[in-house]
Formats: C-alpha cells, sequence, structure tokens
C-alpha cells in the first residue's frame, strides 16, 4: 500500500471525525485549548487503534462485526446527537450539560467515528498488510483534521450563536443515519 493510498484512506476515515469536531465546536461545547486537544487526540488514538484492534481480530470474527457495527455507531451519535438538540431547544440560559471533551460521551463519540477503521483493520489483515504504518497515518491525519474541524467550527460558532447547538446534534444524526445507510445499501 503506497502513502498515497494511505492517505486517500485516512482522510476518508477521518471526515465523520472532522464533522463531529465542526459541529460540537460550532455548538460552543468545545471552549479552550484543552477541550480541542482531548477530542483530536481522542477522535486521532481511536483512530489508530481501531484498525490495529480489527486486524489483529482477523477474518474469524469479521462476519459478527459486520452485523452490527454500523448499529453501534448509529446509536451512539444518535444519543449525543438528541441530547445536543435538546439541550440547544432550552431556554437561553441553560446549555449542554456534558462536556463532549470529558468522560463517557468523549468514549462514546471516539468510539462511533472509528467504527469504520475497525473494518479497515479486518480488510488490510484479509490481503496480509502490515497494520502499523497505515494505522499511524490515518490516527495522525484524524487528529489533524478533528482539529482543524474544531477551529472551523468555533469560527462558525461565534458568527451564529448558541443555536448551533442544534446544528451540531443534527450534523451527528446525519452521519449516524449515513453510516447505517452505507452499510445497508452497500
Amino acid at each position: 500500500m503506497t502513502l498515497v493510498e494511505i492517505l486517500i484512506m485516512s482522510v476518508g476515515l477521518a471526515m465523520d471525525a472532522m464533522a463531529v469536531c465542526l459541529g460540537i465546536a460550532a455548538a460552543g461545547l468545545s471552549a479552550g485549548g484543552r477541550a480541542r486537544f482531548r477530542l483530536a487526540f481522542h477522535f486521532g488514538l481511536f483512530q489508530f487503534l481501531m484498525p490495529v484492534i480489527g486486524w489483529f481480530a482477523g477474518t474469524s470474527i469479521e462476519r459478527f462485526i459486520a452485523v452490527f457495527d454500523h448499529w453501534v455507531a448509529f446509536a451512539l451519535l444518535s444519543f449525543v446527537g438528541v441530547r445536543m438538540i435538546r439541550a440547544g431547544l432550552r431556554e437561553e440560559g441553560e446549555s449542554y450539560a456534558t462536556d463532549p471533551s470529558r468522560g463517557i460521551t468523549l468514549v462514546m463519540l471516539s468510539v462511533a467515528v472509528s467504527i469504520d477503521a475497525l473494518a479497515v483493520g479486518l480488510s488490510l489483515a484479509m490481503v496480509h498488510i502490515s497494520i502499523w504504518y497505515p494505522s499511524v497515518i490515518v490516527g495522525v491525519v484524524t487528529g489533524a483534521l478533528s482539529m482543524l474541524g474544531l477551529l472551523l467550527g468555533d469560527r462558525i460558532g461565534t458568527r451564529f450563536g448558541h443555536r448551533m447547538e442544534i446544528a451540531g446534534g443534527v450534523i451527528l444524526l446525519l452521519i449516524g443515519i449515513r453510516i447505517v445507510v452505507s452499510h445497508v445499501l452497500f
């Protein structure tokens, strides 16, 4: 696998993470450099780890994971998305109770945006490609594009205000729906 092929794959895998970061930041939920770092770092880390896990799992469990992986991603993204929408519909003084850059919300989002990377790891194991180099590239690209999404989202959020939380929740729901539709139809 060439570097160009790995970069193309990496950008494709990172798009969900970047879109989630864009929505989170636009909603004003990634205040400060630490929160942005935690989100970008964890998204990159999970995108690195999932192909490695998939590769080591190999082809023996692929058929079991393929049956439900898209539903897990959909459920996690929907859960967080609905919470963001509900928080955006509250009175102006209220806001989203959970910081998406901490705790279980961070883990749920990290798993949800990296489920596809697990399948990539399984695929690379089937064609006998070493996993370490591609996984590092995928993780670094995801971390960088996640940070870019957070920085762009901050600019959008300050321009359009607190109601961007609703848009961020809708983005998460749409990503979840896209994941399910792409697995069911293709």
